[in-house]
């Protein structure tokens, strides 16, 4: 990380990021920016949600992808899918949340997945014989009546709620297995079949069916199962007309020539009209707490540099920045929001100025304090969330020391306290003592500071939601320290035993 030009050093009052300024661009600085709320995972509180959502508008987004997943109040014969681990918003908090954004300017948009990523419907029982295969909880079976019912029904109650929404995002990303199920391979043996044309017949059929029930609604979908895809085979599916591509990439060195040639290839085949994404948070590795600012501001410098490289018959419609709770309905929770909120603000701010300038920089440090969550000394403590931010990335730094990682590969344990001096019961007290006496330190102090992180993010979250992240984030670490004292409590006690019966 390299400072800009005049820059106070770090201990100094201010600390800005070097960014190279790319080609102006006004598609992606004028367009629409939506923030994406991932609910499939740490849903806040509806109280927290209003916060964020104002932020959301003082930080310059102008609407809101909503991703629900189990969190929508779905009714009837799909009640079965609403979350059981706590309850999803209710009806009246869907309409409150869609007036909070409106009464800042906000569009909403909601996304319903369609073909992949279906695990919170698919992993339930009654629902198992419309998978494409069996061991794969994500993907639709295509050639199922019910399901295709299933999911249009899906759309029809979400957009029932959504009266005001012009747009509607089906998904239909990273559907995994697609083409490996009995059915499909029947299908796939017809001449001319291929798995492509499966995927866009499942689509249309999506894409069609709820237009018949909200005529005029604008469609989008996630591009990556197009890229391989000729324009002519778009083309000629039909496709066209019916759903614009969202093209995805989150990667801070994102290939700016291959995704200005993806774009070209969507409008070859008449898909003129497009969307981007980009990630503020998520994306990095799959169990990640503290989000890296400078990773997505990169991320979003690269797609300045696509949007200036683009011929002028590509109508770039709006940029998504996500922010993905999870990377899919079974996996751990990434980023908690609060941690997230100095990128967020960075990368909405290098889209609005065109690059991560002096002025973009400051505009955030007027707000966060910092551009980096992980600048506790400097982190503002009013933005919404701000102060369990700063104790998540105070514990996680304690979570992350070599001290306590290696704590069982350290020189006294590895010497003094293996599994065979355990099992053999012969051990130096004096050394089982300085262990203990050591890992029951880290204990406290992990303790001490875990109280403090479930005691606001309580305040922020539902109680389900700050049990599953102590459990996939702290107990990986605190389990085997405290199984370590058990141990050694354990021992010295036989040992002492032993030492009673010889005398």
């Amino acid at each position: 990380m390299k400072e800009l030009s005049g820059a106070a050093t770090k201990g100094g009052r201010d600390n800005y990021f070097y960014c190279a300024e790319p080609a102006m661009d006004l598609s992606l600085r004028n367009g629409k920016k939506f923030v994406h709320l991932d609910l499939k995972g740490a849903p806040p509180n509806i109280g927290y949600l209003f916060e964020l959502i104002q932020l959301f508008a003082d930080l310059g987004a102008n609407g809101l992808l909503i991703e629900y997943e189990d969190m929508f109040p779905y009714e009837g014969e799909l009640k079965v899918i609403q979350s059981k681990v706590q309850p999803p918003y209710s009806r009246e908090e869907i309409m409150s949340i869609q007036e909070a954004a409106s009464s800042r300017g906000l569009e909403v948009i909601p996304l319903v997945q369609t073909f992949g990523h279906l695990e919170f419907v698919l992993k339930h029982e009654i629902f198992r014989e419309l998978r494409e295969v069996d061991n794969c909880l994500g993907t639709l079976n295509p050639h199922r009546d019910q399901g295709v019912k299933l999911v249009q029904e899906m759309l029809r109650q979400v957009m029932e709620l959504h009266p005001k929404s012009s747009k509607l995002h089906i998904g239909a990303d990273e559907v995994y297995m697609l083409g490996l199920g009995d059915e499909s391979n029947q299908w796939l043996s017809i001449p001319g079949h291929s798995v492509n044309q499966l995927f866009l017949s499942h689509v249309i059929k999506m894409a069609k069916g709820i237009r018949e029930t909200v005529p005029n609604l604008n469609l989008i979908m996630w591009d990556d199962m197009l890229r391989s895809m000729t324009p002519e085979t778009i083309k000629e599916s039909g496709l066209v007309g019916l759903v614009q591509p969202m093209l995805w990439d989150y990667n801070p060195t994102l290939d700016v020539a291959n995704t200005v040639m993806l774009l070209e290839l969507y409008k070859s085949a008449g898909m003129s009209q497009q969307w981007v994404a980009s990630s503020f948070k998520g994306s990095t590795i799959v169990h990640t707490c503290v989000t890296s600012t400078q990773r997505h501001v990169d991320n979003h410098v690269q797609w300045l540099k696509v949007a200036s490289s683009i011929s002028d018959g590509i109508e770039l419609q709006g940029i998504a920045l996500t922010g993905w709770q999870r990377y899919d309905h079974l996996s751990v929770l990434c980023e908690l929001m609060p941690v997230s909120l100095p990128s967020l603000a960075s990368c909405l701010q290098t889209l609005l100025y065109g690059s991560f300038n002096e002025e973009a920089q400051k505009k955030v440090c007027a707000t966060f304090g910092t551009l980096e969550v992980e600048d506790t000394e400097r982190l503002s403590s009013t933005f919404a969330g701000a102060k369990l931010a700063a104790l998540i990335v105070q514990l996680a730094s304690m979570l992350e020391s070599e001290e306590i990682r290696h704590f069982h590969n350290n020189m006294y344990v590895r010497g003094w306290f293996t599994p065979y001096h355990r099992q053999k019961k012969i051990i130096n007290p004096l050394i089982a003592e300085q262990i203990k006496t050591q890992a029951k330190m880290i204990i406290d102090a992990l303790d001490s500071s875990l109280h403090e992180v479930r005691k606001e993010m309580c305040l922020l979250y539902p109680d389900s939601t700050v049990q599953e992240w102590v459990d996939q984030h702290v107990t990986p670490v605190l389990e085997p320290l405290q199984n370590l004292t058990r141990d050694i409590e354990s021992v010295l006690s036989d040992v002492g035993l032993c030492i009673e019966s010889m005398s």
